[in-house]
């Protein structure tokens, strides 16, 4: 309590006399992150209380700001001199506020961050750039550009205080400043790596760029932290700048290597939340490629941004079908991302201009990594192959082959084929369906039996098959009704029956 009061009767002589301005180092000094997390708390609060006061009252210097030994020569008025010096306390403080959001008290860093932020707001309002013609942009981009710093350290994971800072990004302009700092700073920090990834520095500029919400239409454009009188005429106020803006810092932070885990929650959200608001979606192609290269799960996902950039940009893959049908190994059955890739698998494989050989590798590929699949993928894949044959009756000729393989020791399909028209699967048969006839599990057995008969026309449903689990599958037999199965013809009424009957009325005690 006595070093608050200290620091209440400090902030008042600063404000109160300027022959007191040299005890604004009594405030500034806790800030240097020396002291116990609670004093530094209070001093930054009172520091914020301070230059909020000499922002409003305007009494720091307003234009580029002299060196502060320049400031002395005797062309500036005793009043610039005191606005000048006192600006170089509040560009001081600035500086300790940004080093306090790497502080380890979380309690630290919040308040230094909501300070910087009051600070960019009262800037806003009250700029400190010299007003040259009407139009000037005031908004505070340096002073921004200290809290983007802030929030994106390259030794630790800085998603919560990102986390705070999120109601911020709601301001049109705010967001659109935050954007132009983050690709400058990706641009500097990547380029000394030297294509090296730095797994917390990404991770913190995915978690800041990640959840913004980029408006559909100009008109939603209405929340501003600068009220500017004229601006219509700035390019922060239409809706194809802030586009532009969103696809270069999506474009700068994708050009460099990421760490696994990062490719695959970039390529979680990327059709949803990242290609719809570019202004040229096609631009994501060779990211989409690399990332289509690496294998795995990786490139499945990235399989949903392909599928936009090849259906609604007519953009031409080679080797694409080439290159989906060496993903199908025996993890495509197991994945997390399992039902987003056959949905996509189910898109590409829809054509009827399709050649039949290339839809016969798919069928006989997905038969034979069958085998060994687990029951709740089984139910759908069944289905998922009788709707391919549905799509292209060509490729029935591998349920009608008298000829064809009995067993898999005959079979001329080559399974470790890469090139699907080199894999001989219309010379081959579909017998793995016919084992699986003999699955233990009642209803995979049945499934396959369809294939016994004339398939419909109608293509069966399987969008409710796709996200199947093993629990459900295991829930849906435990909750089924048993059923009183007789074992006899006749109802059996005693131990032995009539003979029971008799042997207790000839020994009756009565």
């Amino acid at each position: 309590m006595a070093r608050e009061a200290a620091l209440a009767a400090c902030l008042e002589a600063v404000l109160g006399s300027r022959r007191s301005a040299n005890r604004v180092f009594e405030l500034l000094e806790p800030l240097a992150g020396q002291e116990e997390p609670e004093h530094i708390v209070s001093a930054a609060r009172t520091c914020s209380r301070l230059f909020g006061a000499l922002l409003q009252r305007r009494e720091l210097f307003v234009g580029p700001l002299p060196e502060q030994d320049a400031s002395l020569a005797e062309s500036y008025s005793a009043e610039d001199k005191y606005r000048i010096w006192m600006r170089h306390r509040y560009r001081d403080c600035v500086g300790c506020l940004g080093e306090l959001m790497g502080h380890d008290s979380f309690q630290v860093k919040e308040l230094a961050l909501c300070t910087l932020m009051k600070f960019v707001e009262l800037e806003a309002q009250y700029p400190l750039i010299k007003i040259e013609w009407k139009g000037t942009l005031t908004f505070p981009c340096d002073l921004l550009k200290v809290v983007v710093d802030g929030l994106l350290p390259s030794k630790e994971d800085a998603s919560l205080l990102i986390s705070r800072f999120q109601e911020y990004l709601e301001y049109d302009d705010v967001r659109y400043f935050v954007m132009k700092a983050v690709t400058a700073s990706v641009g500097q920090v990547m380029q000394k790596t030297k294509e090296r990834p730095l797994p917390f520095y990404q991770q913190n500029v995915f978690s800041l760029i990640s959840p913004i919400n980029m408006p559909n239409k100009e008109s939603e454009m209405v929340k501003f932290m600068v009220k500017q009188d004229n601006r219509e005429e700035l390019k922060l106020s239409k809706l194809q700048a802030h586009k532009h803006v969103f696809e270069k810092m999506w474009l700068t932070f994708l050009k460099h290597k990421l760490p696994t885990g990062l490719y695959k929650k970039v390529l979680v959200i990327l059709h949803d939340s990242v290609l719809p608001y570019m202004n040229e979606p096609t631009l994501m192609m060779d990211f989409l490629t690399v990332a289509y290269g690496i294998g795995g799960a990786i490139s499945l996902l990235a399989l949903n941004g392909l599928f936009i950039l090849i259906h609604q940009h007519n953009l031409e893959y080679p080797d694409f079908y080439k290159k989906l049908y060496n993903l199908l190994d025996p993890s495509i059955y197991h994945v997390k991302y399992r039902a987003r890739f056959f949905h996509l698998t189910d898109l590409f494989l829809s054509s009827s201009h399709l050649p039949a050989y290339l839809v016969a590798a798919f069928i006989k590929r997905l038969a034979r990594l069958a085998l060994t699949a687990p029951p709740e993928a089984l139910l759908m894949i069944i289905p998922f192959i009788c709707n391919l044959f549905r799509r292209h009756p060509a490729c029935r000729l591998l349920l009608h082959c008298p000829g064809g393989p009995a067993d898999m020791s005959e079979d001329p399909y080559v399974m470790e084929e890469e090139e699907p028209s080199e894999s001989r699967a219309l010379e081959s048969s579909l017998w793995e369906i016919q084992s699986l006839q003999n699955h233990y599990h009642p209803d995979v057995a049945k499934a396959a039996a369809v294939l016994n008969h004339s398939l419909s026309e109608i293509e069966d449903d399987i969008s409710g098959l796709l996200e199947l689990s093993a629990y459900e599958l295991f829930d849906k037999e435990v909750k089924k009704k048993a059923v009183d199965v007789p074992l006899e013809f006749e109802q059996v009424r005693g131990l032995f029956g009539k003979k029971n009957d008799i042997f207790a009325e000839h020994f009756s005690l009565d």
